[in-house]
């Protein structure tokens, strides 16, 4: 059986552990705090960072783009980075957006300020840091409601990994309850749509010590 080394509330763990879902590919959850710096694990991983996926005959694969890639060209029903050319450009650009830009300018600001720092004892969060991380958000919030209000999924008719990647994203910042659905009704219905499907609920079950998630945060209906 295959692997993943994971951290809860990672969205690059989270994107694979949808997309083996997906894939209907059986695994087993290993939980890995990159900071231990576990020599083990880094044999499998110099860069210490999960996601990890090894496979049943030992072979391992770092990071949530290459383990995807993979997936899609081992197990290519049903194709998650896309059918043509043109979807999987998308798919491919999207993915980025949102684990570079919405990573950068909104999960760390928020979910590491306001959650991490905690947990690892680093002292108060920064406000500021804060403050920008929300206005950065209805931003990106602003941009899926575009999208969806002009596809059925992000990239086009069918869900792919951009979906993915940024559910996962979201659903780290949603663990907080920092996302004003009220106000981005398209995007609210759209993250309705990945939260029902099986392959999100195992996600929806995760729980930090110390630090429940809101009513709504495994609420089909929120």
């Amino acid at each position: 059986m295959r692997t993943l080394y994971h951290l809860a509330l990672c969205p690059f763990s989270r994107r694979v552990r949808v997309a083996l879902q997906e894939k209907k590919v059986e695994f087993r959850l290993v939980e890995e705090n990159p900071g231990e710096r576990r020599v083990e694990f880094l044999t499998l991983n110099p860069a210490g960072e999960v996601p990890v996926l090894v496979e049943p005959d030992g072979v391992a694969f770092s990071g949530a783009d290459p383990i995807c890639e993979y997936l899609d060209e081992m197990l290519p029903d049903p194709p998650l980075i896309g059918e043509s050319p043109i979807e999987r450009a998308e798919t491919r650009r999207l993915v980025a957006w949102f684990e570079r830009k919405f990573h950068g300018e909104v999960t760390v600001k928020l979910v590491d300020e306001k959650l991490h720092k905690r947990l690892r004892g680093q002292g108060e969060p920064d406000s500021a840091a804060i403050r920008a991380g929300h206005a950065n958000l209805r931003q990106h919030l602003d941009y899926i409601d575009y999208l969806i209000e002009r596809r059925r999924w992000l990239a086009g008719e069918r869900i792919t990994y951009a979906d993915m990647a940024a559910a996962a994203q979201l659903s780290c910042v949603d663990y907080l309850g920092d996302v004003p659905w009220d106000v981005h009704e398209p995007a609210r219905d759209w993250y309705a749509r990945i939260k029902s499907r099986p392959s999100f609920r195992a996600l929806l079950a995760d729980h930090i010590a110390g630090a429940p998630p809101p009513k709504h945060y495994a609420d089909l209906d929120f």
